[in-house]
């Protein structure tokens, strides 16, 4: 009888063993896939990729959105012109503005040179804007 009761005994402890490797693994797996989702929310969405000034006509800026509404802006940002100061060569930049203060400053000098400083994420969020590219101060060009 001894004999039948040391191997249930053994077979029941092995499969607590096995068991507790088992929930250590899916432990460490489930904690190593949230810490990589984490850097990546975190890169795509919130890391700032690159920042500096654009200068150029802002031609465009509007509050848009179905559920999110978003301030967007439009500028023109000319490479070439000519004598009568007329864009030849030109580029549109494309961003979003975040604080509404400075959404009024941008109300006040729409189809004026201006100098923005923008910040560039790896992605947008739908509460932020549709460009990557955010803008957070903005100066008149004399």
């Amino acid at each position: 009888m001894k004999t039948v009761s040391n191997s249930a005994s053994t077979e029941g402890s092995m499969r607590s063993v096995i068991k507790r490797k088992i929930k250590k693994v899916l432990f460490l797996s489930f904690t190593l896939i949230f810490i990589i989702a984490g850097i990546y929310i975190y890169w795509k969405y919130f890391y700032t990729y690159s920042d500096g000034y654009r200068a150029g006509l802002l031609q465009k800026f509007s509050h848009k959105g179905n559920i999110f509404k978003t301030y967007e802006g439009e500028m023109i940002l000319s490479s070439v012109t000519s004598n009568t100061n007329v864009a030849l060569a030109s580029e549109k930049f494309y961003f979003s503005v975040t604080r509404e203060n400075l959404a009024q400053q941008f109300d006040t000098v729409q189809g004026q040179m201006v100098i923005v400083h923008y910040l560039q994420k790896n992605g947008a969020l739908f509460w932020r804007g549709e460009s990557e590219y955010l803008v957070d101060s903005i100066k008149r060009k004399r």
